[in-house]
């Protein structure tokens, strides 16, 4: 696949309250646009996730990294797991994205980490704009079973192989859906996905997917 020329990803301020800060990254004739849902935690500037968005972007995707959470709503810990607040947040980026000359036209996708996850999969359900969703590591779960059920868009669920405990309620998120889903488990990998070139093969089986799902042929 050859590289593409890219420029910076620069940071913005998303509109609406409250401000969200983010990052925006758009290749040159860009394809679709990936939406990140980090996990508790984390936040835009997560090395994970800028390492799997910066790959993307070579593929010719944009990618949106947000902070879903304000500093002070972080404070209270309730707030972290809301993943009704949470997925309104990821919605109110793809109407943003919709609508910003950068990104508007382009179809979104969500890429969703640990509690992201399950707002990704919850805001997706409600949103038919969503071309394809990825879990990695993630609390599909969290979504609920009414949300899991609604999804449509298409959905890899990549699980550490490590990450025992993570397995089972991935399965279980699976059985739930109705969409088309897989779920592949990374040997040797853990939740976070540290172990040396585990993060690489998310990468790979994420481009992949999306690319799919948006119509691009590879």
């Amino acid at each position: 696949m050859a590289f593409r020329a890219m420029t910076a990803p620069v940071e913005i301020v998303m509109s609406g309250f409250p401000p969200l800060a983010a990052m925006l990254g758009v290749p040159g004739a860009p394809r679709g646009l990936v939406i990140f849902a980090h996990g508790s935690g984390s936040g835009r500037l997560s090395p994970r996730n800028n390492h799997v968005a910066a790959r993307l972007r070579e593929a010719g995707l944009a990618t949106l990294l947000l902070d879903l959470l304000t500093p002070q709503e972080e404070a209270d810990r309730r707030n972290v797991f809301d993943i009704g607040l949470l997925a309104s947040r990821l919605l109110r980026a793809a109407d943003w994205a919709a609508l910003d000359p950068r990104t508007a036209g382009l179809r979104p996708c969500y890429f969703g980490a640990s509690t992201g996850a399950g707002a990704a999969l919850r805001a997706a359900a409600y949103d038919r704009r969503i071309a394809a969703v990825v879990s990695r590591g993630g609390r599909p779960d969290l979504a609920g079973a009414e949300a899991l059920a609604r999804v449509r868009a298409p959905t890899l669920l990549l699980v550490g192989g490590l990450d025992t405990a993570v397995i089972g309620l991935n399965e279980q998120a699976r059985d739930t859906m109705k969409c088309q889903s897989e779920m592949v488990i990374v040997p040797g990998a853990g939740h976070l996905f540290e172990e040396p070139g585990t993060l690489d093969l998310v990468v790979d089986l994420t481009r992949g997917w999306f690319l799919r799902h948006l119509g691009v042929q590879t």
